[in-house]
């Protein structure tokens, strides 16, 4: 498959699809919430619009959450090389190019957009990220034109027939960079383009930009939005200290008490700002005698740690030692190998990209020795397959066995300096419950 077949359905990209997808969405992350799939019609002209925090993980986000086949669109350097473009092609994404890769380039992109035209029109689904380049902050930047246009000129090179739609895609993450963290993405209402067929044809520029708006809006209602530049870091940490605890919820996942915990400060800072200082102020506080005591926010949160729930969980940690030994020595290369590299990348929103990418890629050649290893040395064979198919899900409980060793750390920790009266402790306590206090009034 190349660039010129690139809307055609692959049958090598369906199965490699299909591992790259369990990786991301059963192992990668431990939960991944979709909200808004019946807002996607697959039968419709369909251009994706997510946000874009994460580097390739946001692409990800889509693809592993969607049907079908879709088309990215990507940076033009990166296919510099024709080995690499090779590759690129094969995991359908087209180079866009940009007045910086040289102004005699940007003709290059009519051939771009001859080939995302048939996309469109073969109803794969075409993704661009309209903020053009990621930024490692939750607040949606200023979009691109470039999505309207595209959207725009396919209606006008099959004579506004397609009726495109653009579905505005959130993205949450409560981690960047952290294995295991939990993925949101919410799907939002189709915007039609035809909307604009009337004020496109009288004033292009306007429609472009009016659809731009409208689209920015849909986006912002879809994920984590923090407008206020100078609390930022406040508003962004008292996310995790409030609803930090609410992160597997599918019910009334995060990202929606996170935007109504905005909405609501949002609101303070105009009615009450001295009280809306304090609540900054002390989530700052919070975060610096955390960090320093290293106790996570869940931990605070809980008014007791009974003896008898430390003393349970210790002990199954120790009848479960052996499993835990088992799948961290099977999966250690797996999970440690990225960090030999991670510290050298000058981006940090590369970090989980890298991460999800090379683990994946060292399971794509451990799996298979395994199981072969797995043949030769364990008999029944169907015991032998037993141990194979554990493998994976032996990780992931060395995994939590390490989180459950840490919080009971930390339990007994907090115990003792309660015990103890450890002032540093009592006044993290205290800033703690007085900023849970403040926010329960809103």
């Amino acid at each position: 498959m190349g660039k010129k077949n690139i809307e055609k359905f692959n049958l090598g990209y369906e199965l490699l699809r299909k591992y790259v997808d369990f990786w991301h969405n059963h192992i990668y992350y431990r939960k991944v919430i979709v909200y808004g799939r019946e807002n996607i019609d697959y039968t419709a002209h369909n251009i994706f619009a997510p946000n874009h925090q994460n580097a390739l993980m946001d692409a990800m986000a889509v693809l592993c959450t969607t049907k079908r086949q879709p088309v990215f669109l990507a940076r033009a350097d990166i296919f510099r090389k024709r080995s690499i473009a090779r590759i690129l092609y094969f995991l359908k994404i087209l180079p866009v190019y940009r007045i910086r890769d040289g102004y005699s380039t940007l003709k290059q992109n009519d051939e771009t957009f001859e080939d995302t035209l048939r996309v469109i029109k073969h109803k794969n689904g075409l993704v661009i990220l309209p903020e053009g380049n990621h930024a490692g902050f939750r607040k949606l930047r200023q979009l691109k034109k470039g999505i309207c246009r595209i959207a725009f000129l396919a209606e006008e090179a099959t004579n506004f027939s397609l009726d495109v739609k653009i579905i505005p895609v959130g993205i949450e993450y409560s981690h960047y960079w952290f294995f295991r963290q939990v993925l949101t993405v919410v799907y939002g209402k189709p915007i039609s383009v035809s909307d604009y067929y009337t004020l496109y044809k009288e004033n292009p520029p306007q429609a472009l930009s009016d659809l731009r708006d409208r689209l920015s809006v849909e986006i912002k209602k879809l994920m984590v939005h923090i407008e206020e530049v100078d609390d930022y870091e406040a508003i962004d940490e008292l996310r995790s200290i409030i609803n930090g605890k609410y992160s597997d919820s599918i019910r009334f996942p995060k990202l929606f008490r996170d935007n109504i915990l905005i909405g609501r400060l949002n609101s303070l800072r105009e009615k009450n700002n001295d009280e809306y200082r304090k609540i900054c102020n002390e989530s700052l506080s919070v975060k610096e005698i955390s960090g320093k005591l290293n106790l996570t926010y869940r931990q605070l949160s809980k008014k007791r740690h009974p003896i008898h729930w430390l003393l349970f969980g210790s002990l199954f940690l120790l009848v479960t030692l052996p499993a835990f030994i088992f799948g961290a020595a099977l999966n250690i290369i797996i999970i440690e190998a990225p960090q030999l590299k991670i510290k050298s990348l000058k981006d940090e929103q590369f970090i989980s990209s890298f991460r999800y990418v090379v683990t994946m890629l060292i399971s794509f050649v451990l799996m298979p020795l395994y199981a072969v290893l797995s043949f030769i040395f364990i008999k029944p064979w169907w015991l032998a397959l037993g141990v194979f198919l554990i493998l994976p899900f032996s990780g992931i409980f060395a995994w939590n066995w390490l989180l459950l060793a840490r919080r009971i750390i930390g339990g007994l920790r907090i115990k003792n300096m309660i015990r103890k009266k450890n002032s540093t402790f009592l006044k993290l306590k205290t800033d703690y419950n007085s900023l849970v206090e403040r926010i329960s009034k809103l």
